[in-house]
């Protein structure tokens, strides 16, 4: 018999380590390829490990809230065959010829046999297993054609009954091209959502409830920032009547055109990408004594999860997108946040993050800087208030919607001159927004 190291993947081009949160398998248990195997966790996003080969499970190297770093063997596997094994690269992997059906592939891939063809899938940030990958590459399926299957694994993840039920449906005729990810047909899956431990009766009546895994990284995460940063505010009421009307006059055209919908959101941070570039000192990070400029506009966008937590997604580069461009990342992001399908790589990197308290009906907000950016902004909700409405033929009171946009940034290296200047431009640019523009 042969042992199988498993070992952690990798799951996204920033992310080095994982926390073990639970194993699926215990030690004697029979395990089939892609099945998984333990779920992890690397800062706020979970997902699977699936075992590579089918065997059993005859040892587990870390327990549960250990720290494991990609690359480090987590279980072995035992496995029909002689000699030890380990997960081959796919850059090493031989040429084989397609198989001419699911079944050949299917057989192929139980007996063990690790081919390739001349297909890249490492232009990816989803992960496949190397069993996936193999299946792909025997029936010769594009990398834009696997990202286009739906995954009925955790968080979106292509099992091996999805590829083969793929590649049988691509020889019955029944596929065309692969096609966007807004045009599959299946449900996506469902969140996954954390639940809080038992509630443990005390004296009293009092119960103590545990904080959930996220809960306490939220905690701890915002306890450092905190301590960390010299916390101060600069608040400015802020006039978005045109785009209040523009996105009135737009949002059932974008609906029927595009599928989704059109939200103020990626009007907000269109603006904000805007002064990010024009007021580059809000786009820093600190470390120790030294001032990161960054050169990239990450733009976190805090979004709720169907269990009450939050999560920051980031859009990339968000001062190289038009406003459609930036209509679909904001809208993917919030989508693949509530169904719980965001990817490691989409919670890293930002540079500066944007919140919305408005969605809640708060007015104001005085949010606690993303460690290690130094600044946040709070979209207060919109009201329809009377206002002053100056014009050249003299002031009148007119019914405006306004809200407040409320700034926190780190005093430590932000002074009130530019954190109130930065908060006064987004401002500007919002009251400024041309409502003749086209989407």
């Amino acid at each position: 018999m042969a042992k199988f190291e498993l070992k952690l993947p990798k799951m996204g081009e920033s992310v080095a380590e994982a926390t073990i949160t639970s194993w699926l398998k215990n030690v004697g248990d029979t395990i089939e390829a892609d099945e998984a195997i333990l779920e992890i966790a690397t800062d706020k996003v979970d997902s699977e490990v699936p075992s590579e080969v089918d065997g059993t499970l005859v040892e587990v190297l870390f327990q549960v809230d250990d720290v494991v770093q990609v690359g480090q063997t987590i279980a072995i596997i035992e496995i029909d065959g002689d000699g030890a094994s380990t997960p081959a690269p796919a850059t090493t992997e031989t040429a084989a010829p397609a198989a001419s059906t699911v079944e050949t592939a299917n057989a192929q891939v139980e007996k063990g046999i690790e081919t390739a063809a001349p297909v890249d899938y490492s232009g990816s940030d989803s992960f496949y297993s190397p069993l996936v990958k193999n299946i792909a590459k025997e029936e010769n399926i594009s990398l834009q054609e696997l990202e286009s299957i739906n995954g009925t694994g955790s968080n979106g993840r292509v099992t091996k009954n999805d590829i083969l039920s793929y590649v049988a449906d691509k020889k019955a005729g029944k596929t065309t091209t692969a096609a966007a990810p807004q045009t599959k047909t299946t449900a996506p899956a469902s969140a996954p959502v954390q639940k809080p431990a038992a509630p443990v009766s005390v004296n009293g009546g009092d119960e103590i409830i545990e904080m959930t895994r996220m809960g306490k990284l939220i905690s701890h995460h915002m306890i450092a920032s905190v301590q960390t940063s010299a916390h101060v505010q600069s608040f400015i009421e802020c006039d978005v009547t045109n785009i209040w009307n523009w996105r009135k006059k737009h949002k059932d055209v974008f609906a029927k055109r595009e599928g989704e919908n059109l939200t103020f959101t990626p009007i907000f941070m269109e603006a904000v990408a805007k002064a990010l570039k024009e007021f580059p000192m809000m786009n820093i990070a600190v470390d120790g004594d030294n001032i990161i400029k960054r050169k990239n506009i990450n733009l976190g966008m805090a979004a709720a999860l169907p269990d009450g937590n939050l999560i920051v997604p980031v859009i990339k580069n968000a001062d190289q997108l038009n406003l459609m461009g930036m209509a679909k990342a904001v809208n993917d992001l919030a989508r693949r946040s509530r169904d719980g399908k965001l990817k490691p790589d989409d919670t890293q990197g930002g540079t500066y993050t944007v919140t919305n308290v408005g969605t809640f009906g708060s007015v104001l907000g005085t949010p606690i800087i993303n460690q290690p950016q130094v600044g946040i902004l709070a979209l207060g909700a919109i009201r329809k208030v009377p206002a002053v409405v100056e014009t050249p033929q003299g002031d009148f009171i007119g019914i405006r919607m306004k809200m407040f946009l409320s700034h926190s940034y780190d005093h430590r290296v932000v002074n009130g001159a530019l954190g109130g200047q930065f908060v006064q431009r987004v401002a500007q640019l919002l009251e400024g927004f041309d409502d003749k523009r086209e989407i």
